[in-house]
């Protein structure tokens, strides 16, 4: 069986994981930690980069700095993990769920103006696979009815809109390290910080709502409890294994390149003859490889298609359950065909193996498999 997604293991991760034994730090914000966050400052050019336990706690940590609260709205694509909205509603914000668009599967910007009340507060986006959202058009109606922006970048590290990495365009953006990512530390992400203003209360909710940052920096000559906060520091082991992987992002991008690029051209002919749809990168965006789909004509078939791949060795999945039509989406009003992008789009996608050691006599069986089967 080839496995749908299999961890990364980077030349210099157990070199780096007996260093941080060696240090004598290994609880949060030890030197490798310090060096994750330089890493991710320097590449990406944003004022601030903070490692946390989770893209969800990086989450978590964005909407106690907006400081949402019961009574706003935030508006956020239905189709996204869990963790998107729940990073408000934890603070009693409430969702507005956006439909997607049928090419890229981002939020239709086209129908985010239609959803602002006077209680929205920010816009959660979600850049699908990695590709961009229509920034241009969603910074303009931003910026335009004084909202905050919050890019859930998960998908996204090293993608670019119009040559503007993603992640840089928001208040702030979320990455995750989690096992199933481009760059990885098992569970891990990071909250980007591109309003410098924010820095210092999100070293201190990052810590236990503390300023002990700044106690650790001389600046001050003890730490106490100044604000609102949690425990979102990860172990220096886990960012030992995390830099160990950054450091490889030149090769790993590369890799899964070629591993999209060698699906995108062998699938091209079969997909067109059954009406498949394959992924859609719009020309201006550099997409972060980070996951190949495909669409097929209905669930059925999609359902039939996962089978038929399981059974010739291949494991696939499909991807989110539209959040609107869960049982916490119907808590908020929202019924069955409300989005009916995001449901159709929902009920046909499914998600190939994608990760670094697929060989290419893995990705020949793979093709072979998928351009075997049989529609009805």
């Amino acid at each position: 069986m080839i496995n749908f997604n299999q961890p990364y293991i980077a030349p210099n991760q157990e070199k780096f994981i007996k260093e941080a034994l060696k240090n004598c730090h290994i609880s949060g914000d030890g030197p490798f930690t310090k060096k994750c966050n330089l890493f991710l400052e320097e590449y990406f050019g944003v004022k601030k980069a903070l490692i946390t336990t989770s893209c969800t706690h990086a989450l978590e940590m964005s909407a106690i700095l907006l400081n949402l609260k019961e009574g706003d709205e935030v508006i956020v694509p239905s189709f996204t993990f869990v963790s998107t909205p729940n990073s408000f509603i934890l603070r009693g914000a409430k969702p507005v769920f956006i439909d997607i668009r049928p090419d890229t599967l981002n939020m239709d910007e086209n129908k985010l103006e239609e959803l602002i009340t006077d209680n929205t507060k920010a816009i959660y986006l979600v850049h699908y696979a990695g590709v961009g959202c229509e920034m241009d058009q969603i910074l303009e109606i931003t910026q335009k009815h004084q909202l905050d922006v919050v890019e859930d970048n998960a998908h996204g590290l090293f993608g670019k809109y119009k040559g503007k990495y993603l992640g840089t365009f928001g208040k702030f953006a979320t990455q995750s390290f989690h096992e199933t990512k481009n760059i990885s530390c098992g569970e891990g992400g990071a909250l980007l910080i591109n309003d410098s203003s924010y820095i210092e209360r999100s070293e201190i909710i990052r810590e236990k709502g503390t300023n002990r940052s700044r106690f650790f920096r001389g600046q001050i000559d003890k730490y106490s409890w100044v604000d609102v906060g949690s425990s979102f520091l990860p172990s220096d082991i886990l960012a030992a294994i995390l830099l160990s992987h950054l450091e490889e992002s030149n090769n790993i991008q590369t890799k899964r390149k070629e591993i999209w690029d060698t699906y995108d051209h062998a699938l091209k002919k079969w997909a067109h003859n059954n009406k498949v749809m394959q992924p859609f990168v719009p020309d201006y965006c550099e997409q972060s490889y980070h996951m190949y789909y495909l669409l097929l004509p209905n669930l059925d078939t999609r359902q039939k298609f996962i089978q038929h791949l399981k059974n010739n060795g291949v494991h696939s999945v499909f991807h989110y359950v539209p959040l609107h039509t869960s049982e916490m989406g119907k808590k908020y009003g929202y019924i069955e065909g409300s989005l009916p992008v995001t449901e159709d789009i929902s009920n046909r996608l499914v998600r190939l193996p994608m990760y670094f050691d697929l060989t290419s006599k893995d990705l020949e069986k793979i093709n072979q498999a998928v351009i075997n089967f049989k529609f009805d």
